[in-house]
């Protein structure tokens, strides 16, 4: 999809790896100004702003505090103009069953997965949709996953967030589309990065004899999938979640 974003800015978040990166590279190639963040792997995101050359921005944003968040956009918007896409990709995932002893633990860690992964997004959207409003056109991009819909049994906290998020989604879809602002959520399964690589080491025999097609999927088939639905051809998927997960849960 060549040109598809030609003028478009894209604003990423998590953008130094796995899914993140994977969507910098295909946004820039297909023609969009893109500003990424990263928080801690600051060697990784020169090295990829680097490899880009002209039409990247990128800056560290700890999405985990919210103070950050307008500084961020603004960022975005003095580097390129104006902010056409919102990508909210960066996310936590960490086991946090039932079962455990401490209360303090999982309700701590309830809390920094939904800022994270919820909260951030939120306002950011706010942020961006107030941007948006003026130009007469936008679009928003929640990456959720496979875990919203099924439940996450080990990291309730994970799939709750989560599927708060496909709800936000269908909200910015229903509310914003008069002003030229649509919405979708993309839903990967088990996806071949940093982030999983812990838990394909451990279990990927049994993650993989769960998916039908008998492989996890790509960073870069959740690129191709964003590239999509940024662009104009995904207008009228206005409100949809798009899921990616080999037929591993299909609703």
């Amino acid at each position: 999809m060549r040109d598809a974003l030609r003028d478009q800015v894209v604003l990423v978040t998590g953008g130094s790896r796995g899914i993140g990166a994977a969507a910098v590279r295909a946004l820039h190639a297909s023609g969009a100004a893109v500003f990424f963040t990263y928080v801690t792997r600051e060697r990784e995101a020169q090295t990829l702003a680097r490899s880009l050359g002209d039409r990247v921005g990128y800056g560290r944003y700890d999405l985990a505090d919210a103070a950050v968040l307008p500084a961020l956009l603004e960022a975005c918007v003095t580097q390129f103009g104006r902010i056409d896409v919102l990508i909210n990709n960066a996310g936590v995932f960490g086991p946090n069953p039932f079962d455990g002893e401490d209360l303090a633990s999982w309700s701590a860690a309830w809390r920094r997965t939904f800022q994270i992964n919820l909260f951030s997004c939120a306002d950011l959207a706010w942020l961006a949709i107030r941007r948006m409003r003026t130009q007469g056109s936008g679009r928003i991009i929640n990456i959720v996953s496979r875990a919203a819909h099924r439940g996450e049994p080990d990291a309730p906290d994970y799939g709750a967030s989560k599927a708060a998020l496909v709800n936000l989604t269908k909200s910015i879809a229903r509310a914003c589309a008069p002003h030229g602002i649509t919405a979708l959520a993309i839903a990967p399964g088990w996806v071949n990065t940093d982030m999983a690589a812990p838990d394909l080491a451990r279990a990927g025999v049994d993650i993989v004899a769960e998916i039908p097609l008998g492989r996890v999927g790509t960073a870069e088939e959740i690129a191709a999938a964003i590239v999509y639905a940024a662009s104009p051809l995904a207008a009228y998927a206005n409100g949809a979640t798009i899921d990616l997960n080999g037929a591993s849960y299909v609703r």
